[in-house]
């Protein structure tokens, strides 16, 4: 990992030219943080740890659970937060992996608190905002994935690509989810959706659907998380898609290259992506994944292990899909220390990173477009030009923007407006689609006050 340096520690001598920079660039070795150090862990080997078994089988799933755990390392106020939001807000079920939870900082309750992984994959009452909750304008699927399924499951939102939700479950379930509506249990927050059909017609329905749509030639496989599919399901799949031949690129979506690198590292699974690649490159096909890391903390020597296990394989590229949340990543030195992490430790491309979407009980974590427009802008030259990730607001009816594409921007009532160069199978027949402004909120708390009094006076009115 990298980390910006405090004054006392700037070079000197040859060195010194750099030492006004906004951030120094220093490399540093990964390490895989003891998790003996957490007392219902303390006699766990090795050989179990490197298990994805083992780590399957001691996700943290509840309160009880977590403080088996914690032993005596967090105080219960804590414990009674959590509980709160599991009660009235949480649009995520707990689940946590070993792996995860050994990269937040335990050395005390406050610590805790103030962990980024912690904030965003156990997320408590007190870190939501009371004023503003929710936006008014959040919605349970926000990108309206739903609405634009060939087949269900099956997203055709973009003219050459398409995502494909094989199943709703993951390794681990992210407090940000932007498919909560139905990814993961239900909370008494949010009664989730289900699929009807059963896996194998819906898969089969999928691949029907890409043989006769030669428009199509990039498939995003997720869900979920792949690395909850077993794993000759998931090789049954890709190898179907590599007979069809307009798909060109696939993309396998996994968090649990991060939350789970075991499972990547197992000998099926390495085997399997060996003969995916081969094909793949038999037929010219490119095939790669995408992880989601949020923190520079959370890339570990395991970590590293996995992405390089699967570019051995001959996969195209390993690549990192983030998300700006706040009190997580949004200073351009978290984002920097994420960015040199991934590539000159793991070799893990960093290649987007997303505004956390519109979804219930998320303002605490989302930023304004201005605010991201300033990131863009603090990370641009430190980087290759190739592995500097671009900033995206994924606009509801339109698809990913660079934060910089918008129209139109109401900073005083944080309303943006944007545009596209494309229909959906939604507008097919509209002859204003491409016309049409569609709008992105900002979060209210960070307008102006006559911004901020605009919005009171419109929910008081409702």
């Amino acid at each position: 990992m990298t980390t910006a340096l405090h004054p006392e520690a700037l070079p000197t001598g040859n060195d010194a030219g750099i030492s006004d920079q906004p951030y120094v660039y220093r490399r540093r070795p990964l390490e895989e943080p003891d998790w003996r150090r957490f007392p219902g862990w303390h006699d766990v080997t090795a050989e179990q740890w490197e298990s994805a078994q083992w780590q399957r089988a001691h996700c943290v799933k509840n309160i009880r659970q977590l403080r088996a755990l914690m032993g005596d390392l967090l105080d219960e106020s804590f414990y009674a937060d959590l509980e709160r939001d599991q009660a009235e807000r949480a649009t995520m079920s707990m689940l946590v992996t070993p792996q995860m939870l050994n990269t937040m900082d335990v050395t005390s309750t406050e610590a805790f608190l103030a962990d980024p992984v912690r904030r965003y994959m156990i997320p408590i009452l007190g870190d939501r905002r009371s004023d503003w909750p929710s936006h008014p304008y959040a919605a349970r699927d926000s990108l309206h994935e739903a609405e634009m399924w060939a087949v269900e499951g099956l997203t055709h939102r973009y003219p050459t690509k398409v995502l494909a939700e094989l199943l709703p479950t993951c390794p681990q379930y992210c407090g940000h989810c932007t498919r909560m509506d139905l990814v993961g249990t239900s909370t008494p927050a949010v009664d989730k959706h289900k699929f009807t059909i059963k896996a194998p017609d819906r898969h089969g329905a999928m691949l029907d659907y890409l043989r006769r749509t030669p428009g199509v030639r990039d498939v995003v496989v997720s869900g979920g998380d792949v690395a909850n599919l077993p794993w000759p399901r998931l090789e049954s799949f890709v190898d179907a898609l590599l007979d069809i031949e307009n798909i060109r690129d696939i993309r396998l979506a996994t968090k649990a290259l991060m939350g789970l690198p075991q499972h990547w590292l197992q000998d099926e699974v390495r085997a399997g992506m060996e003969r995916l690649a081969a094909k793949a490159q038999e037929r010219g096909v490119q095939i790669a994944i995408h992880t989601h890391v949020n923190a520079a903390q959370s890339v570990t020597p395991l970590v590293a292990r996995a992405a390089k296990a699967m570019l051995d394989t001959g996969i195209r590229d390993v690549r990192n899909q983030g998300v700006l949340l706040r009190g997580v990543n949004t200073t351009p030195e978290q984002l920097l220390d994420l960015s040199f992490a991934l590539l000159d430790e793991a070799a893990i491309l960093p290649y987007y990173l997303y505004m956390c979407d519109m979804i219930p009980y998320s303002e605490h974590w989302r930023i304004a477009v201005w605010e991201a427009q300033e990131l863009q802008h603090a990370i641009m030259g430190y980087l290759p030009g190739f592995a500097t990730p671009r900033i995206v607001c994924d606009v509801p009816y339109v698809g990913k923007r660079w934060v910089h594409q918008l129209a139109d921007y109401d900073r005083e009532r944080g309303i943006s407006y944007w545009t596209k160069n494309y229909r959906t199978a939604l507008e097919a027949t509209d002859p204003e689609a491409l016309n049409r402004r569609y709008e992105y909120y900002d979060p209210i708390h960070t307008l102006p006050e006559p911004g901020r009094t605009w919005w009171e006076e419109r929910a008081t009115a409702a």
